[in-house]
């Protein structure tokens, strides 16, 4: 194969691209060693989602404890509020989580319309995945997992060439949003096993901070990150900014 030969060089291929890229993310757990080969990407989502509850618990004023990784891909995010803490706050922190890998997602997505933008984000989110690791992530699997990660992206963003800076983001934005998708199941429970404990999912506990079915919830965080990462990847793929962009990108 030349040097080159898998650059993607047009809008049509970028999108021939992502397409390919979300049908393997979603066949890839049916196939045996389909999760090992996932499971970095998996551990990811995981972090999108975790720190999604952990900064939300910050904004409403907690104190975010840490961040536990488990060996299967799931975790959890341990905070602590005031005892008589605002019930929408408890809602707002357990929305976060969910709707955090759709948010995540968008950012590298938009991100992904600005060539300027592309080796800074890059830089940013690995920073930002090491920064969590030395402050809040607890246990083996984050450890281990989450500075691999931050390594790989350090060395796109220093060697890859611009082609594979830009489809890297947008790679990791669809992964983080069908991410947020497979978990349907999880959102449409009150009660999950989560690192062998049984506890209540974040819809159950928005259910149980606010008013309405847990369902109800879970319906509307999907309809809600759908059109995240619709708009984001119409922006993205827009065919006058590919264009642009195409003809200064080599």
């Amino acid at each position: 194969m030349k040097p080159g030969a898998l650059a993607i060089h047009s809008r049509e291929e970028t999108i021939k691209a992502l397409v390919l890229a979300g049908a393997i993310l979603l066949v890839l757990p049916v196939l045996p060693l389909g999760n090992f080969v996932l499971y970095p990407f998996m551990i990811l989502a995981t972090w999108f989602h975790e720190m999604g509850h952990g900064l939300a618990a910050i904004l409403v004023g907690n104190d975010f404890e840490r961040l536990i990784l488990y060996p299967d891909g799931s975790g959890v995010a341990e905070s602590y509020g005031p005892i008589r803490a605002s019930r929408f706050d408890d809602a707002v922190i357990s929305a976060a989580g969910p709707i955090g890998p759709a948010v995540i997602g968008s950012l590298l997505i938009l991100a992904s319309a600005h060539p300027r933008a592309w080796r800074p984000v890059l830089y940013s989110l690995a920073g930002a995945i090491a920064v969590s690791t030395l402050i809040w992530v607890d246990g083996m699997t984050g450890w281990i997992v989450l500075p691999l990660i931050v390594l790989t992206l350090v060395a796109i963003a220093a060697r890859a060439p611009p082609w594979a800076e830009r489809f890297t983001l947008q790679f990791l934005g669809l992964q983080a949003a069908l991410s947020m998708f497979a978990q349907w199941d999880y959102l449409l429970v009150e009660q999950a096993n989560i690192g062998g404990e049984v506890m209540l999912s974040d819809t159950g506990q928005i259910e149980r901070a606010l008013f309405l079915p847990h369902w109800v919830w879970a319906g509307a965080i999907i309809v809600l990150a759908a059109l995240m990462i619709g708009a984001s990847l119409r922006y993205a793929l827009s065919p006058r900014r590919s264009a642009n962009e195409w003809s200064q990108v080599p």
